[in-house]
């Protein structure tokens, strides 16, 4: 796998900002929530590294849960449109405020897909966090009531987002020079 450095156009958003408005976010939370029980579910496995930071955040009483959705082809740049549940639930939403933890809200087709879905399954409420928004790809529209960056569309990747699997770890988000980039075959 080729070097980040080689095809890391410019960072997005460092690690200091993610970490800044991550808190943000969970003291927005805690203030809605305060007094509720509230269940927190991750959107496998982009999300993953947001839910983890984010719970630190979270002090109103929360469990959690984490579904995994498949949206992309092998290798795709995006959604394809068709999601399918490759990994559901395994607690109960009947009745419970529930937050759904999305890494990156792009055409809207999975988010829009997954609260449907969840929506049948009676929760007390059903909102969205996603740490990023791009409002300008969206095709379907959807609520994100939690929002950390708008961002442009750009291929990002880093902090949970990925290039081809690579790079989940890094602490920041960074833009591909597409150019650059050469995928392995």
């Amino acid at each position: 796998m080729q070097n980040y450095k080689d095809f890391l156009d410019y960072v997005l958003i460092d690690e200091i900002s993610l970490q800044k408005r991550i808190a943000e976010l969970g003291a927005e939370i805690n203030q809605d929530y305060t007094g509720q029980d509230l269940m927190l579910i991750c959107i496998l496995r982009g999300g993953i590294t947001f839910m983890v930071d984010l719970m630190r955040h979270v002090t109103v009483p929360h469990v959690m849960d984490c579904m995994a959705i498949s949206s992309y082809g092998v290798g795709a740049r995006s959604s394809t449109g068709n999601v399918r549940v490759t990994y559901d639930l395994q607690n109960n939403i009947e009745g419970r405020n529930v937050l759904l933890v999305e890494d990156i809200v792009d055409s809207g087709h999975t988010i829009s897909h997954v609260l449907q879905m969840l929506n049948t399954r009676n929760p007390k409420s059903l909102k969205v966090c996603a740490l990023l928004d791009k409002e300008e790809r969206r095709e379907v529209i959807v609520p994100v009531h939690y929002r950390g960056f708008s961002i442009p569309n750009a291929y990002v990747f880093g902090y949970g987002l990925d290039i081809d699997e690579y790079y989940r770890n890094l602490p920041f988000i960074g833009v591909v020079d597409l150019e650059k980039y050469k995928p392995e075959s």
